[in-house]
């Protein structure tokens, strides 16, 4: 297949394997790029091919994975290039607003003052920062339900911990660079943690796992250590 079919418009298509096709869409993590993104991943929704298993989205990108017994690539890289040239068609429906209560600091946030002294601010400040913000979800990936966010206000940014942590309780939220996240399940991690939530992220026993979804937008507000320990009583 023609491995740069639309670099002059800032789109390309390339093999990434036997079965899967990478689509760039630019070369930056910005809201327009993401936008481009959704509207792509919306066209192939609305113009499935019946060989397409997966769609992975990611910051600027769409990786597409398909049966090879039902098409190659050439047919997928022409079935591809026909959608890209139809993405400024796309009016995508309003993103869902997801409100994440936090319980802030202490034992679930013990990485919260560290961050607070190198910004130079106080931790009632980090948190006010934190929680003013509006992020974006821009894909979903690392495990089951965990939702790239982006949106961290530039004065708490934080790099990732040089030794990451083995085990990370689920709903622990926290900041590595300029994205947050919130660990959907215990897994090991090296976001620095600044608090925990008491909502499910991702429950295999509900119809749709993941509370959060690609293009989701969300907002944190404080919670006391009280308010916690009963939203997490009622969630059980």
């Amino acid at each position: 297949m023609h491995a740069a079919a639309h670099v002059r418009t800032g789109f390309d298509i390339a093999p990434a394997s036997d079965h899967s096709i990478l689509v760039t869409l630019g070369a930056e993590i910005s809201p327009e790029i993401h936008t481009r993104v959704r509207k792509f991943c919306e066209l192939l929704a609305r113009n499935l091919h019946d060989a397409v298993m997966n769609v992975h989205p990611a910051y600027a990108s769409v990786l597409v994975t398909f049966e090879p017994r039902m098409a190659d690539l050439e047919e997928i890289g022409a079935y591809l290039d026909a959608l890209l040239e139809r993405i400024e068609e796309v009016e995508l429906p309003p993103a869902r607003l997801i409100e994440v209560p936090v319980c802030y600091g202490g034992e679930f946030g013990p990485d919260l003052e560290e961050i607070a002294r190198r910004s130079n601010i106080t931790p009632e400040e980090l948190i006010r920062l934190h929680s003013s913000s509006e992020y974006t979800v821009y894909f979903l990936g690392f495990a089951p339900g965990f939702a790239y966010l982006v949106g961290v206000d530039p004065r708490i940014v934080a790099p990732r911990l040089e030794k990451p942590r083995p085990e990370i309780p689920a709903g622990s939220v926290g900041i590595a660079g300029a994205q947050t996240g919130i660990y959907p399940l215990p897994t090991p991690g090296s976001l620095r943690l600044i608090g925990r939530t008491p909502l499910r992220i991702f429950d295999p026993k509900r119809t749709k796992p993941s509370l959060l979804t690609f293009g989701d937008r969300v907002r944190f507000f404080p919670v006391s250590p009280e308010e916690f320990e009963i939203q997490c009583r009622q969630s059980e």
